[in-house]
């Protein structure tokens, strides 16, 4: 009998799955394989891909390269999900090709802020103290 997760916390096996997809997918939109010009003028990351457990669906977290609209090339790739899923059935071996849904990652914009904040004077000044108060 297999052991449940209590923490939901993603498997091996998903772990590398998603790894895998995350792979295919990116080296399929490097090589230009979709063949439409709307895709292929957008310079995307893949930053990662989380799989449900029974491997149905693969959650696609995407962002633009040099910026630009993330709606936008959320909106293509799903355009060409079908192409996508098809190149992925192709080269991964699963019993069922998962289904493909594309989310913006916030990640890099995270880091950005939480880096800006780091910088702020307050918090320069608090770092820079050697857990000294004032007495």
């Amino acid at each position: 009998m297999a052991k449940r997760n209590p923490a939901h916390e993603p498997s091996q096996r998903q772990l590398r799955v998603g790894e895998e997809i995350r792979r295919v997918l990116a080296e399929t939109l490097e090589r230009g394989e979709l063949h439409d010009s709307t895709v292929e003028g957008f310079r995307v990351i893949i930053s990662e891909v989380r799989i449900s457990p029974d491997f149905s669906i693969a959650k696609v977290f995407v962002a633009p390269l040099g910026g630009g609209d993330v709606k936008e090339i959320i909106s293509a790739l799903s355009s060409h999900k079908g192409q996508l899923r098809k190149a992925l059935g192709q080269k991964v071996r699963l019993r069922i090709t998962p289904d493909l849904t594309f989310l913006a990652d916030k990640s890099f914009e995270e880091a950005h802020h939480i880096n800006q904040l780091l910088h702020l004077p307050e918090v320069q000044r608090d770092l820079n103290s050697d857990g000294e108060e004032d007495e």
